[in-house]
Parts: C-alpha cells; sequence; structure tokens
C-alpha cells in the first residue's frame, strides 16, 4: 500500500475486528470494528452489516495491493496488458486504509465508548493493541528480518525503523490506530453535543486541510524548494483524524437508491483516474504532486467516503440470513488477524516459491493472492479460539 510519509507516496498497508454477532462488548481494536448488535431492549442500535462486508472486503484488498501490487515494480512491463491489469488491482483498491480507519471512528467515538471516561477507555482499548503492537513487531523483525532473511541489524538502523514505523510493511498501521485512540477521548467530548453537523464540519476541515498539507509539499518538490513531510511512529496519526471523524459522522447516513448509484459511479470513476494516472506518472510528475494518488490525496479521499456511503446505505437496506450473518460476523472479526498475518504468509511464498519472488507472473500472483487470503483468513480464525494468541489477533 502506499505511505504517505512523503509527498510522493510509497507503499503502505492496514487492519480489523469487530464486535461478536450477538450482544457483545465491544472489540478493542476498533479499526477494525463495525456496527455493534443490538436486542430488543438492550438500547444497543442495530448491527451495521454493511460495515462488517466492507471491512472483509477491505482487508482482501489489503491483501491484493501487497501480493498483485509486487507487479508494478517491474518498469520494463510498464504499459502492458499486465502491468495494467495489476495496476488496475491494486491502484483499484487505494481506499481500504482510509476506511479501515473510518470504520473505527465510527464505533471509537460513539458516546457509550467514553460513557466510563477516558481512564476506562484507555484501559479497554490499549490492553489489546500494545501486546499486538509489541508481538507483531518481534515477529517481523526477529522472525522474519533476523532469523528469516539474515539481515544484520545495527542499534542504529533499529532505532530509526522503530522511531519511523518501518520495521515491517504493515506494521506502521498499528502506531497510526494507536495515536487515534490516545486523541479520542478529546474528539469525542467535542463531538458529543455538536450533532452530525458538527462532525462534518469538523472531519471536512481536518480532511481539507490534510489534503492541502500534501499538496503544498508535492508542490514545493516540483519549483525546487522539497519540504518533505516526515510521518513516524509517534506522528503516523494525525493525517487520519479527519478520515476517523467522517467514519462518526456518516456511518447513519444513509442514502437513496440515487444518490447510491452516484456514490458508486463516482468512486469507480476516481479509481479508474487514479490507475491511469498512475500509469503515466513519469511523464507528468506535476499530476502526482498537486493530486497525489494515495491515502492521504483527494481523490482517494472522495473515493473512500463513496465507498463507505455505499457499505451504509446497502447494509440498511438488507439484512443477511442468520447463518450468513454469523459467517459474515466470524470473517469480519477475523480480518485484523489477516492483517498481521498475511504478510508472514506472502514471506513463505517468497522464499519457497521463486516466481512469486520474481512477481512478474500476473496469473502465479493472482493464484499467490488467493492462498494468502485463504491460509490467512482459516490462521486468524483458528488463533481467536487460542487463550493467548487471540489476544493479539
Amino acid at each position: 500500500m502506499r505511505m504517505p510519509a512523503q509527498p510522493e507516496l510509497p507503499t503502505q498497508d492496514t487492519p480489523g475486528s469487530a464486535a461478536t454477532g450477538t450482544p457483545a462488548p465491544e472489540t478493542s481494536v476498533d479499526a477494525t470494528a463495525s456496527g455493534t448488535v443490538g436486542a430488543a431492549g438492550t438500547g444497543r442500535p442495530a448491527r451495521q452489516w454493511g460495515l462488517d462486508a466492507l471491512r472483509v472486503v477491505a482487508v482482501c484488498g489489503v491483501v491484493a495491493i501487497h501480493v498483485v501490487g509486487l507487479v508494478l515494480g517491474h518498469d520494463d512491463l510498464r504499459h502492458t496488458l499486465t502491468w495494467w491489469t495489476a495496476a488496475a488491482i491494486d491502484l483499484g483498491v487505494t481506499w481500504v486504509v482510509p476506511v479501515f480507519v473510518m470504520i473505527s471512528g465510527a464505533l471509537t467515538l460513539a458516546p457509550r465508548a467514553h460513557a466510563a471516561g477516558p481512564a476506562a477507555f484507555y484501559r479497554k482499548r490499549f490492553v489489546r493493541i500494545i501486546p499486538a503492537l509489541v508481538a507483531w513487531h518481534l515477529v517481523y523483525l526477529v522472525g522474519v528480518r533476523v532469523l528469516w532473511r539474515g539481515e544484520e541489524l545495527s542499534l542504529n538502523l533499529l532505532a530509526r525503523n522503530l522511531m519511523d514505523a518501518r520495521v515491517f510493511t504493515a506494521l506502521y498501521f498499528l502506531w497510526l490506530i494507536a495515536g487515534l485512540y490516545l486523541v479520542a477521548p478529546v474528539l469525542a467530548a467535542f463531538l458529543k453535543d455538536g450533532g452530525r453537523r458538527r462532525a462534518m464540519i469538523l472531519a471536512g476541515v481536518a480532511l481539507a486541510f490534510t489534503m492541502v498539507t500534501f499538496v503544498a509539499s508535492g508542490a514545493a518538490a516540483m519549483i525546487g524548494a522539497p519540504r518533505p513531510i516526515h510521518l513516524g511512529a509517534l506522528t503516523m496519526w494525525w493525517p487520519y483524524v479527519g478520515y476517523f471523524v467522517a467514519g462518526w459522522a456518516l456511518h447513519r447516513v444513509v442514502l437513496g437508491r440515487r444518490g447510491l448509484v452516484v456514490a458508486g459511479v463516482l468512486a469507480v470513476l476516481l479509481m479508474a483516474e487514479a490507475v491511469w494516472q498512475w500509469g503515466v506518472r513519469p511523464e507528468h510528475p506535476w499530476l502526482q504532486a498537486l493530486l497525489p494518488v494515495g491515502y492521504l490525496g483527494t481523490t482517494v479521499a472522495v473515493a473512500a467516503v463513496c465507498v463507505f456511503l455505499l457499505a451504509v446505505g446497502v447494509g440498511a437496506r438488507v439484512t443477511p440470513p442468520p447463518r450468513v450473518g454469523r459467517i459474515l460476523v466470524r470473517l469480519s472479526d477475523a480480518s485484523f488477524g489477516v492483517f498481521l498475518m498475511h504478510l508472514l504468509v506472502l514471506e513463505v511464498l517468497r522464499q519457497t516459491v521463486p516466481g512469486v519472488a520474481e512477481a512478474r507472473s500476473l496469473v502465479l500472483m493472482v493464484g499467490a493472492y488467493l492462498v494468502i487470503v485463504l491460509v490467512s483468513f482459516a490462521a486468524s480464525l483458528g488463533a481467536a479460539r487460542v487463550p493467548y494468541l487471540r489476544t493479539i489477533v
């Protein structure tokens, strides 16, 4: 995935977990939780099935970016059918990380999540996110980079990797969510009595500020006065505040049928533009500077909002049969584990299957993608049944 550490976004990644299928406590890692489950007389809002489905689709999109997106690293394939198809798959789901943050905001900023005060809120959230952050950094740093790849990491390099949130591809997301958790009580207190209007205004202002900031940085680089924006472990969260608040502002906005069609068409057109722009990027660098294709770019931001509204709107109209609903909830709950594990499965395939390491065959990479999705979901569902493992997946 494209990571917004600089005005020109390289590659980034993502997360998920939810509430359980019948009335139950909220899950802690809301970056991956969607709606809650309602029951007669409980006072809880009805579960938003659309957000559960969206989380499952989004985590599959994350895997696609990390697997199929590897094909785009071969410049000699540029503009071939293989390259364009890989670009359509990769860039076509660039909205996934913003959407995960929006889903998190929809739950984390709910007044009932803060009813017991900031201390209780922090205790509930960080008792889950901190063990996951520590455990998976050790898995990828020690297990993959040192023992599997044989990398020699100096203390200086290790410190820089940790501070820059670059220990491994997707782990930056855990720092991002931890940062948003820290400011969530302040945001929730501000939004509590302001209604949807206040939330929408704050989301709009925060998103606009972020977009302008990154465009200004890109424009400065184009005129020979580079002003790169550095995002590290402690600052990764701030550009995503707008998405975080937007999730709360929009999670009960149900568009009419015409609105859903408009949102769907607009999302497709914007992602098609992103694919085209990525293809002509070398010839038009100014376009990437002024309209960056990445999680913090205007094109992706609008597309993410459209996709989120689509999920909310469709979910409000469709109630799955009980058995399908239970399966959907389990898959939704497993999405956080899939996010954390899929790169481990990919690493095994890259080390054992030469074609996957080369990433030149689209057919082979799509096959690898399917294997990784299936294995990751199976592993996440299994780990959720193991007492100690389930605290970090």
